[in-house]
């Protein structure tokens, strides 16, 4: 019966370290996936979401300040016209 337990244990010992090692090589392979994918992404000059949205910003601002200068634009003009 010792015997038979030994056997379990050396079973169980067994499949915990390949469930490791499994685990270890999912990592790996993660990783240098994700390695590829950075160095891909890289060598077509795309922007990052956070870049992105930055520049975003900084076109609805220009826009409207834009807007403004327009509208002080007419202003003058209609002041201009009428005087």
């Amino acid at each position: 019966m010792q015997s038979r337990n030994k056997i379990l244990d050396d079973l169980s010992q067994l499949a915990t370290n390949a469930m490791g090692v499994a685990q270890g090589a999912r990592e790996e392979a993660e990783n240098a996936l994700k390695s590829m994918m950075d160095r891909w992404l890289a060598d077509r000059d795309l922007v990052t979401r956070e870049e992105f949205d930055a520049v975003r910003a900084q076109a609805q601002k220009a826009r409207e300040e834009n807007e403004a200068l327009k509208a002080r634009i007419d202003a003058l003009e209609a002041a201009g016209k009428a005087g």
